[in-house]
This record gives structure tokens, sequence and C-alpha cells, in this order.
């Protein structure tokens, strides 16, 4: 078994696949019309893939997410390089933060598109 997708709600799919394929060598694998009159992108690889949403109408602000229910606290991406990946998250313009290096890898944290927090993590 392994997880397929995350599917998180984001004010422009475009920008965000254009951003985050850039950043972990992603492609686009869909895009198109979605639910709710909304639209979506799907970025990733063969095996697994976020998919950003937007809906036919605004979007509304909730506040922090790690204090509601169901909140997103953060997306994990597994990469082989993890010094290439901090080259490239920090070359776009995000500040990085929270490096840690305890079992099972090591890692960083970013806030990337959206003001969605990545954990970045390697395992080599």
């Amino acid at each position: 078994m392994h997880l397929e997708h995350v599917n998180i709600t984001v004010p422009d799919p475009k920008a965000t696949a254009k951003v985050l394929c850039g950043l972990f060598d992603w492609t686009v694998r869909w895009e198109g019309a979605a639910i709710n009159g909304g639209y979506s992108v799907h970025v990733g690889n063969k095996d697994s893939y976020l998919a950003l949403y937007t809906p036919g109408k605004k979007l509304i602000t909730n506040g922090d997410p790690h204090y509601s229910r169901a909140g997103l606290n953060h997306i994990g991406i597994v990469v082989e390089d993890l010094d290439d990946a901090e080259a490239k998250v920090s070359a776009a313009g995000y500040a990085t933060f929270n490096h840690a290096d305890y079992e099972p890898g090591k890692r960083f944290y970013f806030d990337g598109p959206d003001d969605i927090e990545y954990e970045v993590v390697s395992y080599a």
C-alpha cells in the first residue's frame, strides 16, 4: 500500500504547480475542470501527487491550521539530495528553518506557495 495523493485548496493551482515542479522535478500529471466549478492541477511523479484545487468561488481563511480541526500542518517530501533540494528552495526565494538530523533522516522545513508548510527529508 502507498499514499496516492493529497488534495489541497490553493488560490492559483497553475502558479503553485509551476513552483513545485521546479523545486522537486515533478511533472503535471493532469489538469482541468473540477468539482463546484473549480480547477485542479495534479503534480508529482508516477506513484503519487498533490492535487492542487481552487473552487469556483472566493476562498475564505479559517486561521492557523495547526489549531484548526483537520488542519494541514505540513506536507512531507522525500528527496535523495537534501543539500540540492535546499539550494533550489532558497534560490526560489523561500526561507528554510527547523533543520534537524534525527532518526530516520535529515530534514528542513519551509513555507512555500500559498503559505503551506513543507518538510523536506532525506533518508540517504
